[in-house]
C-alpha cells in the first residue's frame, strides 16, 4: 500500500502490490526541494528524478520513503512523448527496487532484468536504466 497525501497515478497501486506486500511513503517535490534534499541526505548539490530511503524493517511501519520531483517528471515526459504518469510509474518502479534491495551501480544487471519484467507487464515505455544505458 502506498502512503501519500497527494494525488498519484493508479498504476502505482498496481506495482507496488505486484513487488511487496510493504507500505511505501511516496512524496513529490519540486527541483528545489529535491536538491535540498539530496544536499542533506546525499552531500549532492543539485537535483534529481528519484530519491528512496530504504527504513528499518518495523512492524506496521513503512518499509521505505520514495521522493519524485515532478518538474523532471513533467520535463522528461514531454522529451520523451509519452505521459506524466508513465514517467511517474518509471520513476516510482526504480525508487521501489532500490527500496527492496537491488542497486544497479553495483549489480551484475539484476535491477536491469527486474525493470524490464515490470515495465513489460505493465506495458511502459523504457526504464530509467535503459535510457541511461542508451544514452
Amino acid at each position: 500500500m502506498i502512503l501519500c497525501e497527494e494525488k498519484y497515478p493508479e498504476i502505482l497501486d498496481e506495482i507496488c502490490a505486484f513487488l511487496t506486500p510493504g507500505d511505501i511513503e511516496l512524496s513529490f517535490v519540486n527541483s528545489e526541494e529535491m536538491r535540498e534534499i539530496n544536499l542533506k541526505e546525499r552531500g549532492f548539490d543539485k537535483t534529481t528524478d528519484v530519491l528512496s530511503f530504504p527504513l528499518e524493517l518495523v512492524l506496521h511501519a513503512p518499509i521505505g520513503c520514495i521522493v519524485i520531483n515532478t518538474d523532471l517528471v513533467m520535463q522528461k515526459a514531454a522529451q520523451l512523448g509519452h505521459t506524466n504518469d508513465d514517467e511517474t510509474a518509471l520513476l516510482f518502479i526504480h525508487g521501489l527496487l532500490h527500496v527492496l534491495g537491488f542497486d544497479h551501480e553495483k549489480d551484475s544487471g539484476q535491477m536491469r532484468e527486474k525493470e524490464v519484467q515490470i515495465i513489460t507487464k505493465f506495458k511502459l515505455p523504457k526504464s530509467l536504466i535503459v535510457r541511461t544505458m542508451e544514452g
